[in-house]
C-alpha cells in the first residue's frame, strides 16, 4: 500500500540518485518527460481494458491481448482509443515494450526515440493534437545528449535506471486520488529549489501560490482562469485545488509560456492533474509581443477571464522587441507606455486587460513598481485613479530560489467600489529559516488571506490607504508609507538609569496583565518616586501567582474543555474516512475551527492554533488518512510493510529489507507504550554503560597528571592522542604487573571497567534486538483498544496542552518584558560608579604590592 507521500520520497531519491552531474533544470525534463510517458501507455492499456470489457487480468496479459487486438482490427482500434482518449500508444512503442526489452537485455535507446517520434505521428491527425503535439520533441527530451552519459552505453544505462523507477506504479489508479498530480507537482518543486536561479523559468513556490490562490478562489465566481506567464502550471493548478469539485469539473485553463520545453511541462502537468484536454487551452508563445488570447469579434476587448494569476519574469529589459505602442488596446488604460528596461507593469496590464469585469487579478512583482517614478509612477497613478489596485501584500525577502529580493502581491479588481479604499499587508516579517530560504508557514498565510477577505486593520500589519492618504504620498505605494513597523525595543529612560526605577508607563504598557491580573501586578510594585517604581518580589515569584490566579485557572480551563471537545470530535471523523471522505475539505474544517473557537479568548493568537493543526496534517494526518481511506482504520492499525534501508554504495548499492514497520501506527510508539518495562532495563543499562565511560574518563584525566600513581600505572596504556586507553595494552601491562601493587590494581579495574562494559554492550544490542522483533510482531496482533489508544497519542498526544499553553504565551512574554525593565534599571550610575572606584582601588592597591626586581 503505497502513498503519495510515499511516491514523492521515492521518485525525488531515485533522482537525485541518477541524474549524477546534470543540471536539476535540464533533467527534470527527461524524468518527468518519461514519467508522463508512462501514464499515457498506462491510460491507453485502461482504455483498452474497459474498452474490450475484460476483467479481472495482470498487466502483461492486458498487453498480451493489446497485441493480438492491434493485429486483428488494425486502424479501428487504432480510431477507437484515439475517440476516446485523443491518443493512443501503439502496442510495439507502450513503456511496458521497454520494459520487456530491459528484462530481456534487448534495450536499445533508439527504442524510446522510436517511441516518442511515433507517439507525435499518432496525434497528428487527433483534433487534440494541439495538447500533445511537441510534448517529447528533441529539444526537450534529447537521448543523444552527452549529459546522459558520454557514450551509448553510459547513457543507455541512465535512461533504463529512470525508466525502471516508474516500472511498478500504476500511474491510472495514482491520478484517481491525484496522487500522481501531487507527486508531479513535488518533483517541479524539488527541481527548482535544486536548480538555483533557473527555477524562476518554471516555478512559483507553493507558499506564494497559495497566497495568490486561496484570495483568487475566495473572491470570485471562477469559471475560467488564465496565467499569461504558466511555467509549470502550478498557480493554475493550485487555484483548482480550493475551488468545489463541481466547479472544477467545469473549469477552463488558459496559459501561455515562452520557454517550449517548459510549456510542455505545463500541459503535462496539467494532463495529469485530471484536466480534460479540452478544458486546457496552453499556448508556446511570447504573452508581450502579441496578445493572446484574442476574440476576432471584439479584438480591442481581449478574451477575459473570471481570475488571472501570473508570476511574471522581473525587470525584464527590452520587452518590447515588437515595438509596441501606446494604442495597444492592452496599454490604453496606462496612458504609457512601460519603460524597455523593465517589463514589470507590460505583464501587469496585459493581465488586467484580460480579467474580466467581476474577476480578481493577483501578480508577484518586484517592490520597485510600488515607488519607481517616470512613465511607471505615469503607470500607477493612472490604476489607482481608475480604481483598479484592490490590495498590495508584501512578503518577506529570499522566498524564491532564483532571487533574494522581497516581492509584493498586487490584487487588481475592475469592479471596485469607489473611494474603496486600498489594503495594505506588511508581512515582510511573517516568515521561518529554512536553509537559506524564508518560508511562510500555514499560519502566515492563513493570516494574509483572512486579513484580506475581512479588510481587516491591524497596527504594525496592515492598513486601509484612502485616496487622501494616497494623494498625500503622491502615489508612492512603498508599503513603509502606510504601515509602520512596530518597534519592539523598549525606549532607555535617562532617569531610570540615573536614579533608579522602572518607569510607570512601561508598566501601563503592559496590557495582558493590566487587563488580566491588574491586582497581582500592582500589588507586587512599590512607586519611589513619581512615575517610578520597583519590584517587591523577583518576577519568578510574581509569575507563580500569576499563573496560579483562579481567573487563569477558569480561562485555562475553560480552553481545555473546549479544545478536548474540538480533538474528540475530528478524532471520531478521522478514524472513519473512505474512499468517499474529502479530505481536503476535512482538513480545512479543521483549521477553520481552530481558529473559531481559540477567537472566542481573549489574548490569544489564533494563527499559533492554526499552526498547531496544520503541523498534526502534515506531520501525519495527510499520510495517514489517505490509507485509512483505501482499507479502515483497525486494518490498517494492524498492517505492517518491510523496512527497506539502503546498504552499500556505489555498484554495491542496494536495497534490502531490515525488518517490518506499521503503515500507521510507529514501531516506536508500540515499544513505548506496551513493552515500558523493557525499555526501562535497556535504559538502566545505558545508564550504567554512561557511568563506565565517565569512570575511565576520570582515570584517563588522572592518568596525565604527573608524579601521580595513575600516571605511573596507566600513562602507558594511553592512546597515541591521549584521549583514551586501548584495551591490547592493559592486558600486556597487567601480565607484567605484580598482584597486590598499586599499578596491578589500577589496571585491574580499568581491564574490569572494559569487561563491563563490553558485555553491557552487547546485552543491550541483544535487548534491543529483541523488543525491535517483539514489537514488529506486536502490530499483527494490536486489539482495536491498544490501537486507539497509540493512534491517539501519535496524532493528538499534547494538543490539548498546547493549545491551552497559548494562553499563556502573551503572560509570559510581558512578564518576560518587566524582567528586562528590573536588569535594566536595577543597578543606577551611582551603583556603577561605586563599582568603578572600588575597582580602580583594588587596582591602587594590587600595583603598589607590585615589586620590581633588577
Amino acid at each position: 500500500m503505497i502513498t503519495s507521500e510515499e511516491i514523492k520520497r521515492r521518485l525525488w531519491d531515485g533522482a537525485n540518485e541518477l541524474r549524477g552531474s546534470m543540471d536539476a533544470s535540464r533533467y527534470k525534463d527527461y524524468m518527468l518527460g518519461l514519467m508522463f510517458y508512462k501514464f499515457l501507455s498506462d491510460k491507453t492499456l485502461e482504455e483498452f481494458k474497459i474498452s474490450s470489457g475484460l476483467g479481472q487480468i495482470t498487466e502483461s496479459e492486458l498487453v498480451e491481448e493489446y497485441v493480438k487486438a492491434k493485429v486483428e482490427y488494425g486502424e479501428e482500434l487504432d480510431r477507437m482509443l484515439q475517440m476516446a482518449l485523443g491518443y493512443y500508444v501503439a502496442p510495439e512503442y507502450l513503456y511496458q515494450s521497454w520494459l520487456k526489452d530491459i528484462n530481456s537485455g534487448n534495450f536499445e535507446v533508439q527504442k524510446v526515440t522510436d517511441s516518442l517520434n511515433n507517439f507525435e505521428r499518432t496525434i497528428a491527425v487527433s483534433s487534440d493534437s494541439n495538447d500533445f503535439k511537441g510534448l517529447f520533441s528533441s529539444s526537450t527530451l534529447d537521448l543523444t545528449d552527452t549529459a546522459l552519459g558520454s557514450n551509448l552505453n553510459e547513457r543507455s544505462k541512465n535512461i533504463k535506471s529512470l525508466i525502471l523507477l516508474f516500472a511498478d506504479l500504476n500511474m491510472v489508479a495514482l491520478q484517481k486520488g491525484d496522487v500522481l498530480g501531487d507527486a508531479y507537482e513535488y518533483l517541479i518543486g524539488q527541481f527548482a529549489m535544486e536548480s538555483g536561479k533557473k527555477a524562476g523559468e518554471f516555478y512559483t513556490p507553493h507558499q506564494v501560490s497559495e497566497v495568490m490562490a486561496q484570495i483568487v478562489a475566495k473572491m470570485s465566481d471562477v469559471k475560467t482562469i488564465y496565467d499569461p506567464t504558466v511555467g509549470s502550471g502550478s498557480l493554475l493548478l493550485t487555484v483548482k485545488k480550493h475551488l468545489g469539485k463541481e466547479v472544477q469539473k467545469d473549469l477552463s485553463y488558459y496559459g501561455q509560456e515562452k520557454n517550449t520545453a517548459t510549456y510542455n511541462l505545463t500541459r503535462m502537468n496539467l494532463l495529469l492533474h485530471g484536466v480534460r484536454p479540452e478544458k486546457m487551452t496552453i499556448k508556446n508563445g511570447d504573452t508581450l509581443s502579441h496578445d493572446w488570447p484574442e476574440d476576432p469579434e471584439r479584438p480591442n476587448e481581449g478574451v477575459q477571464f473570471d481570475a488571472v494569476v501570473m508570476n511574471p519574469p522581473y525587470s525584464v529589459k527590452g520587452w518590447n522587441k515588437a515595438g509596441l505602442k501606446i494604442s495597444d488596446p492592452r496599454f490604453e488604460i496606462a496612458g504609457a507606455l512601460p519603460p524597455d528596461s523593465k517589463g514589470d507593469f507590460a505583464f501587469l496590464l496585459h493581465g488586467l486587460f484580460h480579467l474580466g469585469q467581476n474577476g480578481t487579478m493577483a501578480i508577484v512583482l518586484p517592490h520597485g513598481v510600488l515607488f519607481r517614478g517616470g512613465a511607471e509612477g505615469e503607470i500607477r497613478e493612472r490604476l489607482l485613479e481608475k480604481n483598479r489596485i484592490d490590495s498590495i501584500i508584501g512578503l518577506p525577502s529570499s522566498l524564491f530560489t532564483n532571487t533574494g529580493i522581497p516581492v509584493a502581491v498586487m490584487i487588481l479588481k475592475k469592479s471596485r467600489k469607489i473611494d474603496e479604499p486600498v489594503l495594505i499587508i506588511d508581512a515582510s516579517r511573517s516568515f521561518i529559516k529554512v536553509g537559506k530560504q524564508n518560508v511562510l508557514q500555514e499560519k502566515d498565510i492563513a493570516k494574509i488571506v483572512d486579513t484580506y477577505v475581512e479588510r481587516r486593520e491591524e497596527k504594525g500589519y496592515s492598513c486601509l490607504a484612502k485616496r487622501k492618504d494616497i494623494l498625500e504620498n503622491q502615489y508612492n505605494m512603498n508599503i513603509p508609507r502606510y504601515v509602520e513597523a512596530i518597534d519592539e525595543e523598549i525606549p532607555q529612560d535617562v532617569d531610570a538609569h540615573l536614579l533608579g526605577g522602572i518607569p510607570q508607563q512601561n508598566i501601563e504598557d503592559l496590557k495582558v496583565l493590566q487587563s488580566t491580573v491588574p491586582d497581582i501586578l500592582d500589588q507586587s510594585l512599590k512607586g519611589i518616586r513619581n512615575g517610578y517604581v520597583e519590584l517587591l518580589k523577583p518576577v519568578e515569584e510574581i509569575s507563580k501567582e500569576i499563573l496560579s490566579d483562579a481567573r487563569i485557572v477558569a480561562k485555562s480551563k475553560e480552553i481545555e474543555s473546549k479544545a478536548k471537545s474540538y480533538v474528540y470530535k475530528y478524532w471520531d471523523i478521522l478514524r472513519v474516512v473512505d474512499n468517499n471522505s474529502n479530505l481536503n475539505q476535512l482538513m480545512d474544517d479543521m483549521l477553520v475551527e481552530i481558529k473559531t473557537f481559540l477567537a472566542e479568548f481573549k489574548y490569544i493568537d489564533v494563527y499559533n492554533g492554526y499552526q498547531i493543526v496544520a503541523e498534526i496534517w502534515k506531520n501525519s494526518l495527510v499520510h495517514d488518512t489517505e490509507i485509512i481511506a483505501l482499507s479502515d482504520f483497525y486494518t490498517a492499525g494492524r498492517t505492517r510493510e518491510p523496512n527497506m534501508v539502503t546498504k552499500g554504495s556505489g555498484d554495491k548499492k542496494r536495497e534490502e529489507q531490515d525488518g517490518w514497520v506499521g503503515i500507521i501506527v510507529p514501531n516506536e510508539l508500540i515499544a513505548k507504550r506496551l513493552y515500558s518495562d523493557e525499555l526501562e532495563r535497556i535504559e538502566k543499562k545505558k545508564m550504567r554503560i554512561l557511568g563506565i565511560e565517565n569512570e575511565l574518563s576520570d582515570l584517563v584525566e588522572a592518568a596525565k597528571v604527573e608524579d601521580s600513581d595513575e600516571a605511573d600505572a596507566l600513562g602507558g596504556i594511553l592512546n597515541e592522542a591521549g584521549e583514551a586507553f586501548e584495551n591490547k595494552s592493559v592486558k600486556a601491562e597487567l601480565k607484567k604487573a605484580s598482584k597486590g601493587t598499586v599499578e596491578y590494581k589500577l589496571l585491574k579495574n580499568v581491564e574490569e571497567l572494559f569487561t563491563d562494559k563490553s558485555t553491557l554492550s552487547k546485552a543491550v544490542k541483544a535487548d534491543e534486538k529483541a523488543l525491535k522483533e517483539a514489537a514488529q510482531e506486536r502490530i499483527l496482533t494490536l486489539t482495536n483498544e491498544e490501537i486507539d489508544i497509540l493512534m491517539y497519542e501519535k496524532w493528538f498526544g499534547n494538543t490539548v496542552e498546547t493549545i491551552v499553553g497559548l494562553a499563556e504565551l502573551p503572560l509570559n512574554a510581558e512578564l518576560n518584558t518587566l524582567q528586562l525593565l528590573h536588569d535594566r534599571y536595577v543597578e543606577t550610575l551611582s551603583v556603577l560608579d561605586e563599582e568603578s572606584r572600588d575597582l580602580e582601588a583594588a587596582f591602587v592597591a594590587l600595583k603598589s604590592e607590585l615589586v620590581v626586581r633588577s
